[in-house]
């Protein structure tokens, strides 16, 4: 089955932003985040994007909790690993660059800084640059993360200045509806899509009420799909997300419905270049 013929989707289950008193189905504890890795596999997921959580439930990069975290997802379910190297808005650079000791599948790249709610998401050029010629000598798949259209430069900068990702496929998530980047709407993501380098496969995440827009506008315009609490509490309006799983299931029925049925986790390593580790 061709990668146009599929679908790949990515769950997102904790973030750093939400707290578990807020959203009870958060998944913080390492038990909860391997039980909704194999429930989001079986949904239909193919990746997991991961933040952790301390033991009170706070955002953290401690490198032992990222290699606990790792190895523990990867004996349970046949996820591709992507560590976040964004973790909070507040972690330092030198942290955010040590997830990669880790030994993930994959790594988010984000680049460009953000305004992110009230506060900023800081992604330096000398930072993102670090960052990604560490990904290539590390043998770690990037995802470069895309909050505005400003980002896409700064993605083909960094392509020009230090050649191709490790496993040479370039794949972007586009971002939408964070306040202060760019909004979760069709003529968006169209404009983002056509700025991409050519070649470059794409992802698609609608932050809150962005999601669905998002979601079709995706399947509708050839890209993938990445959904979870990281972006969305809510499953409609007045009904809170109970699990993880449940926006994996809605996005792979929309996903069938658009006749490019999930991707399994084996045909989305070879779609993304990871190494089988």
């Amino acid at each position: 089955m061709s990668y146009m013929a599929t679908t790949l989707i990515t769950i997102a289950p904790t973030g750093a932003e939400a707290a578990k008193v807020d959203a009870p189905a958060l998944p913080v504890t390492l038990e909860e985040l391997v039980q909704t890795g194999k429930e989001c596999e079986a949904a239909g997921a193919a990746v997991i994007h991961v933040h952790i959580r301390d033991a009170e439930t706070r955002p953290t990069l401690d490198p032992i909790r990222l290699r606990d975290t790792v190895a523990a997802l990867r004996e349970s379910t046949d996820l591709i690993v992507q560590l976040s190297t964004g973790g909070a808005v507040t972690d330092p650079y030198e942290h955010r660059l040590k997830v990669l000791d880790a030994a993930p599948d994959a790594c988010s790249l984000t680049c460009g800084t953000v305004n992110f709610g009230d506060d900023v998401f800081m992604n330096p050029w000398p930072f993102m640059a670090e960052l990604y010629q560490l990904t290539q000598s590390m043998k770690v798949v990037p995802e470069f993360e895309l909050f505005d259209l400003g980002q896409v430069a700064s993605l083909r900068r960094l392509l020009d200045t230090y050649g191709p990702p490790y496993g040479g496929r370039v794949h972007c998530d586009l971002v939408m509806g964070v306040p202060g980047g760019m909004p979760g709407d069709t003529r968006s993501l169209v404009a983002a899509v056509e700025a991409l380098p050519e070649g470059a496969t794409w992802s698609a995440t609608g932050i809150g009420r962005t999601t669905l827009p998002v979601m079709y506008a995706a399947l509708s315009a050839g890209g993938h799909l990445r959904v979870g609490m990281e972006d969305t509490l809510t499953f409609a309006k007045g009904r809170p997300v109970t699990a993880n799983a449940q926006l994996v299931e809605r996005a792979a029925t929309a996903a069938k419905t658009a006749q490019r049925p999930p991707m399994t986790p084996d045909e989305a390593r070879s779609f993304l270049g990871v190494k089988r580790r």
